[in-house]
């Protein structure tokens, strides 16, 4: 699946971030979708995931229409067997 990198100024309502970050010495995700600036994002769930359920999930909300974008923080790299991230 192809994915494009997050810039929160190029990003539209309704598209679904997935975040990774690192969580001792694991790399978690969480999912969320953008809501219109007038309103707060919505997360799925709360807790943190595994990299592989995060897509899964995100690709589930996106249902195949919305963009979906990846936040990569705390020295997060792209790991090629994710998927292909667009830049």
């Amino acid at each position: 699946m192809n994915y494009k990198t997050f810039d929160p100024n190029t990003s539209v309502p309704d598209a679904i971030v997935v975040k990774l970050y690192t969580s001792g010495d694991k790399i978690r995700g969480y999912v969320r979708k953008i809501a219109d600036p007038a309103e707060n994002d919505t997360i799925f769930p709360g807790e943190e995931m595994e990299p592989a359920k995060a897509f899964q999930l995100a690709a589930s909300h996106s249902e195949g229409e919305a963009p979906i974008y990846v936040e990569l923080v705390e020295g997060v790299k792209w790991n090629p067997s994710w998927g292909e991230i667009l830049r």
